[in-house]
């Protein structure tokens, strides 16, 4: 047996949010080291790390990504951060594969670099590691995630994962205030603040695509409950399985907001706090991974592309370099009751088959 359950065991007790995974990158860098690989830490000043393995015969530079950061939730009511997403897995299973990798001599030719990620959850991490430099000499990358038990079981594999474009957008919506017993004094923010929601759910784009829209968060408290209420924040999370489309609903939205709370006297301000784009994946780097797939599990558990709502900040690396192919592929983990839920689980076995097809990957790229 490989490394990767006692590399799982150690990061998933040390959960950190995005851009603060100081204990958990230095836990990386510090195995990394140890097996041999070189190593690059605190990629565009952040906890990013490349490693790399090279070769010294000419060929194409590979690359594996892993994010490494946790969920913020509010637990009991007391803020923490938790490995919900499965992130502490690919951590494992990339680093375990490296390890691997280099002790086996399996990069024949060409380059191997390993890329450990902050920031997934943030959308900033990808991004982060781009203007870092880190994919400017990369030819094709791999990631993957582990998926929902009703997506994928353990023993099947997915060569890949057709991820959303995602923007959430705030606004910061601005009445006057007022004694609640003179409201025609004041403008309610918090009556704008509904009327905006009802705005936006009054949107419609073409039925032939694959879309979404709704509020997921809503803050207005003038602090005591006998006067008018002059700020509300609302934030609205948006899907598409399109970058197009995406650019329409944004637009969509903010003038829906705007406009609705402009009838009330109220006044808003409407920023994207975070966005990722829609998947790109090439066909060559997808045809590797469905063979490394059924070398591992066999024709039984390779599973049809899948799509998701979900999204994923993988994919600023081909949109922001479009000579990198991209593949991503979701490995079946039993993953119950969901991704991003408070007591998400998954059978830590499943870890060690997504370390046996990263390294099929490699050895079909660089073997």
């Amino acid at each position: 047996m490989s490394n990767v359950l006692e590399h799982y065991h150690y990061l998933h007790e040390i959960p950190e949010l995005g851009f603060e995974e100081i204990k958990t990158s230095a836990y990386i860098a510090d195995q990394l080291e140890k097996a041999g690989l070189k190593v690059t830490r605190g990629i565009n000043n952040t906890t990013g790390i490349v490693a790399e393995i090279d070769s010294g015969v000419p060929g194409p530079v590979l690359a594996l990504r892993a994010d490494m950061d946790a969920l913020g939730h509010i637990i009991d009511g007391v803020p923490c951060a938790r490995h919900t997403c499965g992130h502490d897995g690919h951590s494992s299973v990339v680093l375990t594969a490296a390890q691997e990798l280099l002790k086996e001599g399996a990069v024949k030719r060409g380059r191997l670099k390993i890329l450990f990620q902050p920031a997934e959850e943030l959308g900033a991490g990808a991004l982060a590691m781009v203007e870092g430099g880190a994919i400017d000499d990369v030819d094709m990358i791999f990631g993957f995630h582990v998926r929902p038990l009703e997506e994928c079981v353990v023993g099947q594999a997915v060569p890949a994962v057709l991820y959303s474009a995602c923007s959430t957008l705030e606004a910061t919506i601005k009445g006057q205030p007022a004694h609640a017993a003179r409201p025609h004094l004041g403008v309610n923010a918090l009556d704008a603040a509904v009327q905006a929601v009802q705005a936006v759910n009054t949107i419609h784009l073409s039925p032939g695509l694959n879309w979404s829209v709704k509020a997921t968060r809503f803050l207005c408290d003038a602090g005591v409950t006998n006067s008018v209420p002059d700020e509300a924040r609302v934030v609205w999370d948006l899907r598409s399985q399109e970058n197009g489309p995406m650019v329409l609903l944004k637009e969509k939205v903010t003038q829906a907001i705007i406009n609705s709370v402009a009838a009330l006297g109220a006044q808003a301000d409407v920023v994207v706090l975070k966005e990722m784009p829609a998947a790109e994946i090439h066909d060559e780097a997808t045809a590797i991974i469905r063979d490394a797939i059924v070398d591992v599990l066999g024709e039984d558990g390779l599973l049809d592309t899948k799509t998701t709502p979900g999204s994923e900040d993988f994919f600023y690396y081909p949109v922001k370099r479009p000579g990198v192919k991209a593949g991503f592929w979701g490995l079946g983990t039993n993953l119950v009751p969901g991704l991003h839920h408070p007591d998400m689980h998954f059978d830590l076995n499943s870890l060690e088959i997504g370390v046996k097809i990263f390294k099929s990957c490699v050895g079909k790229v660089l073997g």
